[in-house]
Formats: structure tokens, C-alpha cells, sequence
């Protein structure tokens, strides 16, 4: 179901309208002193943002010192409404050099106009991208003065780049050495237990692309996926030479993947934009490969003393390493002394973030790291209260490995010229949020 909007209003925060574009008859020319009156004036505006007023709706978001209201008269898509403020916000910000408030609209008022009536037709979202837009609206915006000059150019055939089949990306691209970059960025996100059991696990993750390649190139990307194997093991019934198969949850892409080709063939086809973009997200939620495995033993010893012992080791590759390891050992609010030993790294007592911070620089695979510390309490004269233990965190990166095992097979660039390519492909496994409890 559209958006269908009638009316769509840029109100500051005292509710004085900025700019306005009605693009239906349904709505009176009224209807914002409905939203300052009905919900700004009622200090409403944090409480829901979609508000049924007589018969209308409004969606309505706050984005620096400025409300976007978007008014419905039917029934309509409220999460593609918001999709299209968002959408809308980025492109002004790709013109006003990243800045978007009160005085970057009132600096490019005209700009803005002439955008909306590209970007809506009669209430309807149109294409929002600003690759393609600055091809035809060459107007550049009031920028501003902390922001970056703009480096694109405009280009001509605009026309074939809007109605064309691939309107993210422009022909007659030239390179004199065709390179393609892949990286695959996850984020492992854990809960462990102090006795070594995961209570929670997932991990996040996402394929960044950068593309150089000249022409119109059509690259094929396989992963070792369920849904990529399934169709290979009605062929064939011996274990691929990738490894174990994954099952990704939660997957999005680009808009340049060619989804019918995916059902089809079970692999990631697509015309990539030129330059850098995000070719798809994941998630995986079983058959996670934990970095790191943390064994902590806290002991109270009276009400002026503690004992910490942790024990951190990396289960990955013995020929990995893992670089910018933290751990963070919390103590408690009325901790004064700490005497702390590391078999590696260094460590210190943090009385702002009352912890013991734990710093390696490189982490090598199948390796353990110990810390032992003795904790002096400050002693006082009042009831000791509990101390509530909070969790261990751990920040870290780890190269060339992915916690969810998943992997490229292959990496596949075709162009009608029949151009030699270069293809690199990276892995990185950072943590989310890492932690243990003690």
C-alpha cells in the first residue's frame, strides 16, 4: 500500500511552517494549525508519531530543530511514509553539505521546492536517490561552512539514467585498472554466563562493496549459504570444498540485486553503482563461532578485600590474530586500591568507569591471557549494600575471520569488452556487545 500523501509541511519548533507542498485536494490549506493546535500545544509529540485528527492522519518526525508532518486523508503505509522522510532528509543533506536544520531551509527554500516535486507525484514517493537526482537538478544548495565541497559532477544523459532499467549507475564509466574490494564486517553480539554457558547469541553482519569497473559490468556473487548450496546439492551430494553451509536470517539488499535471478539461480546477480555501497545485511542466530571464551572467578574476602582472576582465550585460528583487545573487569564504587598482574597487555584501575581496564594490542589465536588483581575496599561505617556485579565487556576486531563461517566461493565480473578484473575480498569480526557475567 502508498504512501498517498495530500500535504507535507517542514514546521519548526515553535510550529511556524518553513515549507509546505499540497499535492492533493482532499486536505484544507488548514491543516497544520490541526497538528500545532491538536498535538504541539498538548506537548504530545513524544508520545506516538501518527496521530488521527477528524479524518486525516498525520506521521510526523523530528529531525534536528525541524518536524516533518506528512497528512493522510486514507488509509496508507505508515513505515513507507517514514522511509520517505528519512530517504528525503539524506537527499537534502547530500545538497546542503550534510546539514539539515532550520537555517538550511530557510538558505535553499527554492532548492527544496523544486526537489519535492520530483520526489512526490501526486502524493506518491518517486526515486530518491542522489546519484540520480543531481544528474538533472544541478542546482547546488547553500552549504554548510563546516561541510565538505562537493566532489561529484553532474553528467549528461540524465533522462536514460531515470528511465532506464539500472538507474544507479551511469554509462560510459572508464577506469584504467578495474578493481573490485568486498568486505564482510560482522558483530557478535554475547551473553555468556561465569560458568561458561551461552544465555544469548547472534551475530550481525553485512557485505561493503566498493566498485571501480568501467562500463556496464554484471557481477555474480556466491556465498556459502543454505539457500546458495541448495540447488548445487540436488546435483551433487558430496560436501562442498567451502566448508559447512550457514543459514543467513534476516537478509536485505541492495536495490541493484536482481532478486528474480536470485529465487532462480540462488546467487547474489547484480549491475553494481560506481563507488563505494552496501550490498546486503544478515543476521545469524545458530552455529556462532565465539572469538574469545572469558572464565572470570571473583572472591569477597571480608568487606575490605576482593580477589579477580579472569581468564580470556581465543579459540580462533592459531594463524589469526585479534588486534585492540579490552577488556573491561568492573569493581565496585568504593574500591581505593588495586594491585593487578596480566600475563599480556597492560591494565589499570579506571575509577570513572570503576573497573579494571585490560588493554592487548594483538591477541594471538589459541592462546590464553590471565589477570589476577587484589581489590582494597574502602571500609564504612554504614550497612555495606550488595554489590550488584556487572557484566565483563569485551571490545576487539579480528581479521580475516567471521564469526558466522560464512564465506565467498566465488566472485564472478562480466562486461562485454571482456576487461581483466581485480578482485579482493576481506573478513572482519568485531564485537558488539560482548559479555560475560562474573
Amino acid at each position: 500500500m502508498p504512501v498517498a500523501a495530500s500535504a507535507i509541511y517542514f514546521l519548526n519548533l515553535r510550529g511556524d511552517v518553513l515549507i509546505n507542498r499540497l499535492y492533493r485536494d482532499d486536505v484544507g490549506g488548514n491543516m497544520v494549525d490541526a497538528f500545532r493546535l491538536h498535538i504541539m500545544q498538548t506537548k504530545e509529540l513524544g508520545t506516538c508519531p501518527v496521530r488521527q485528527i477528524g479524518g486525516c492522519s498525520f506521521f510526523y518526525m523530528r529531525i534536528s530543530n525541524v518536524y516533518i508532518v506528512i497528512v493522510v486523508s486514507s488509509n496508507a503505509n505508515v513505515a513507507c511514509a517514514f522511509k520517505f522522510v528519512v530517504e528525503a532528509v539524506n537527499l537534502f543533506k547530500s545538497y546542503f553539505g550534510g546539514a539539515f536544520d532550520e537555517d538550511a531551509i530557510r538558505n535553499n527554500f527554492v532548492l527544496i521546492y523544486e526537489l519535492l516535486d520530483e520526489i512526490m507525484d501526486f502524493g506518491y514517493p518517486q526515486n530518491l536517490s542522489p546519484e540520480i537526482l543531481k544528474l538533472y537538478i544541478t542546482q547546488e544548495g547553500v552549504r554548510s561552512p563546516f561541510s565538505s565541497k562537493p566532489t561529484d559532477k553532474p553528467v549528461p544523459n540524465a533522462t536514460l539514467q531515470v528511465t532506464g532499467a539500472v538507474g544507479w549507475r551511469r554509462e560510459g564509466l572508464v577506469y584504467k585498472k578495474n578493481e573490485v574490494f568486498l568486505d564482510i564486517v560482522e558483530s557478535v553480539n554475547l551473553l555468556m554466563s561465569s560458568k561458561g554457558s551461552v544465555l544469548r547469541c547472534d551475530v550481525t553482519g553485512k557485505i561493503l562493496m566498493k566498485c571501480f569497473l568501467s562500463g556496464m559490468p554484471d557481477l555474480k556473487l556466491g556465498l556459502n549459504d543454505k539457500i546458495g548450496l541448495e540447488k548445487e546439492s540436488e546435483i551433487k551430494s558430496r560436501p562442498t570444498k567451502s566448508g559447512k553451509t550457514i543459514e543467513l536470517d534476516d537478509v536485505t539488499f541492495h536495490q541493484c540485486v536482481n532478486l528474480t535471478r536470485f529465487n532462480s539461480e540462488k546467487t547474489v546477480s547484480f549491475v553494481p553503482p560506481d563507488g563505494e555501497f552496501e550490498l546486503m545485511k544478515y543476521r545469524i542466530t545458530e552455529g556462532v563461532n565465539l572469538p574469545f571464551r572469558v572464565l572470570p572467578t571473583i572472591k569477597e574476602l571480608g568487606r575490605t578485600r576482593m580477589e579477580v582472576n579472569v581468564k580470556v582465550k581465543s579459540v580462533f585460528g592459531a594463524k589469526m590474530f585479534a588486534l585492540g583487545v579490552v577488556v573491561k573487569v568492573p569493581v565496585p564504587k568504593q574500591t581505593a586500591k588495586t594491585s593487578v598482574q596480566v600475563t599480556s597487555g597492560r591494565a589499570k584501575y579506571n575509577a570513572s568507569l570503576d573497573c579494571l581496564m585490560w588493554k592487548i594490542r594483538k591477541f594471538p589465536g589459541q592462546t590464553e591471557a590471565t589477570l589476577s588483581a587484589e581489590v582494597e575496599l574502602i571500609s564504612t561505617i554504614a550497612e555495606k549494600k550488595s554489590w550488584t556485579r556487572p557484566p565483563i565487556q569485551m571490545e576487539f576486531q579480528v581479521p580475516m575471520f567471521t564469526a558466522s563461517g560464512l564465506r565467498v566461493r566465488f566472485l564472478k565480473v562480466w562486461e562485454k569488452s571482456g576487461y581483466n578484473t581485480v578482485e579482493w575480498v576481506r573478513y572482519i569480526t568485531k564485537a558488539g556487545s560482548y559479555e560475560i557475567r562474573c
